[in-house]
């Protein structure tokens, strides 16, 4: 299976290219999807967040009010380190949302898996930040500072790693400063390239290279009971 990893600052266009590989027939695991399911009312994640910032970041209808809580994560060190681990992947050091986020795109992953897709999109924004830059295939996209205050821009642009950094990270890095017609040939790029035939490893990381060697166990099992029986 091959997993690329989508990232971007905000309003870098990101939500528009992840829709394109959907409407390419490519699945797309959302991290941001996964978090609005871990935080639905009287969850486990819910209990945890409000025990941590108080009942004053929900809504009338007791669900998480989320431009809320992004608020205060992203103007609050201490708080965005409550809820935004070192290591996604590291379960000594999950905090608070981490291991259920993790736990839904682990999931998310899997049943793509079962389903046979031998290429898969993982949407995760703060994929450098969390240090899931090691993937085979990785994406960038520039950041647009687009429809924030000007404080609330500032906040999340010191919340993420700088922008050159990221760029020197990245396998691949669309820039989402042109027309949308630029930003369609990028993609359609990208696409041709995600497309490739799978390397050996991708392709037994995949279902059919799982059944692959299970068949050809059975079968050598097999043969050598054939040849105990002859003997």
């Amino acid at each position: 299976m091959r997993i690329v990893g989508l990232t971007g600052g905000i309003s870098s266009g990101k939500s528009t290219v992840s829709n394109l590989f959907k409407a390419s027939g490519i699945p797309v695991v959302d991290a941001d999807v996964v978090a609005r399911d871990v935080l639905k009312k009287g969850s486990s994640g819910w209990k945890r967040v409000v025990a941590a910032f108080g009942e004053e970041i929900l809504l009338p209808s007791r669900e998480v009010d989320r431009p809320k809580i992004g608020q205060i994560v992203f103007s609050s060190d201490s708080k965005r380190q409550l809820l935004i681990p070192k290591l996604l992947l590291c379960l000594s050091r999950y905090r608070l949302m981490a291991p259920y986020i993790s736990s839904g795109i682990f999931w998310e992953i899997l049943k793509q898996w079962v389903s046979g897709a031998k290429v898969i999109v993982v949407d995760i924004p703060l994929l450098f930040e969390v240090k899931m830059d090691k993937w085979p295939n990785l994406l960038w996209l520039l950041m647009e500072r687009d429809g924030l205050s000007e404080e609330d821009a500032r906040n999340r642009v010191m919340a993420q790693m700088l922008l050159d950094s990221k760029r020197s990270k990245a396998d691949v890095v669309i820039d989402n400063n042109g027309s949308l017609d630029n930003l369609h040939q990028q993609f359609d790029n990208v696409l041709f390239e995600i497309r490739k035939p799978l390397t050996w490893i991708e392709f037994w990381r995949s279902r059919q290279g799982a059944f692959s060697v299970l068949g050809s166990v059975i079968l050598g099992l097999s043969v050598c009971k054939q040849l105990k029986i002859g003997s």
